[in-house]
C-alpha cells in the first residue's frame, strides 16, 4: 500500500471517424510509433476533479504500465468550461488538425497522440453515463484526429459511488469501435467504487482489475506497435434515403 500511495503522489508529474465522414472530410493520417522504441500510453482523466477517484484508478493502471516498460502519462481533461463538437470543420479547414476550442486538453491530447501507441479514457459516472466533459472531448478528438487513434489499443475506466458503470463503459467504448481501436479488458468490468480517493484505495477487487488492465494493455500496445498498419479498404458513406 505504501508503494501505491507514493506512486499516487508522484503520478501527476507523469501525468480519445464517423463524425468526420459526416462533415465530408478525411480524418488525419495516423503517425508511426515513437522513434525511441518505447511504447507510450495516454490516460485521459475525464473528471473535473484532477486528483479524485477517476485519477486514483488511472494511476494504478499507469503504475502497472510503467512496471511493464510502457511509458504512461495522465492528462486531466480540465475543470473549466466543457465544449461539445460544434461541427464547424475548423480542424480540417485550417490545416492545423487542431480543434477550434482551446480552453481544455483536446489540442494537447491531439499533439501527444502522434507519439502514443495506446489510450485509456476514464470517467466518473454521472446519471448512468460518462461525464459530458469526456464525451465532448472524445467527439472532438474523433473528428479532428481520428486517424491518430485508429488501430491503437484502448481501454475505458469508470468510477462510481454505486451504479451506472456498465452503461458508462459502453458509451466510451463506442468511440473505440468507430475508430477501429482494439478494446482491452481486464478479468472483470473496468470499474472502481468509492466516493473519495481513499475509499477507492479500499476497493481491493477494483484495484486488482486496474492492475490486470494495465498489464493487458502493456502487452497489447507492444504487440500492435510491432505490426504493419492495417490495410485501408474502400469505404462508402450513405444515408437511409440514397
Amino acid at each position: 500500500m505504501a508503494n501505491r500511495r507514493d506512486f499516487l503522489a508522484k503520478a501527476g508529474a507523469a501525468g480519445g471517424a464517423l463524425a468526420a465522414a459526416a462533415l465530408g472530410v478525411e480524418a488525419a493520417e495516423p503517425a508511426a510509433a515513437g522513434t525511441s522504441g518505447t511504447c507510450k500510453v495516454l490516460l485521459i482523466n475525464g473528471s473535473p476533479h484532477e486528483k479524485g477517484c477517476t485519477y486514483t484508478a488511472l494511476s494504478v493502471v499507469a503504475e502497472e504500465l510503467e512496471r511493464a516498460g510502457v511509458k504512461a502519462e495522465i492528462i486531466h481533461a480540465g475543470s473549466g468550461p466543457a465544449f461539445d463538437c460544434a461541427a464547424c470543420g475548423y480542424c480540417h479547414r485550417s490545416g492545423t488538425g487542431k480543434c477550434v476550442f482551446k480552453d481544455d486538453a483536446c489540442n494537447d491530447i491531439i499533439e501527444k497522440a502522434r507519439d502514443a501507441q495506446g489510450f485509456v479514457f476514464g470517467s466518473p459516472v454521472y446519471y448512468g453515463h460518462p461525464s459530458g466533459r469526456l464525451m465532448g472531448l472524445m467527439d472532438r478528438l474523433s473528428v479532428a484526429a481520428g486517424g491518430l487513434l485508429t488501430g491503437k489499443p484502448a481501454a475505458a475506466v469508470a468510477s462510481s459511488r454505486r451504479a451506472g458503470s456498465l452503461a458508462t463503459l459502453d458509451v466510451i467504448q463506442k468511440h473505440f469501435t468507430i475508430n477501429q481501436m482494439p478494446i482491452v479488458s481486464s478479468f472483470y468490468w473496468n470499474e472502481v467504487h468509492g466516493n473519495a480517493p481513499e475509499e477507492v484505495l479500499k476497493d481491493e477487487e477494483g484495484l486488482a482489475i486496474m492492475r490486470q488492465l494495465g498489464a493487458n494493455l502493456a502487452r497489447a500496445v507492444k504487440a500492435f506497435a510491432a505490426l504493419p498498419p492495417a490495410e485501408k479498404l474502400p469505404r462508402a458513406t450513405t444515408n437511409f434515403i440514397r
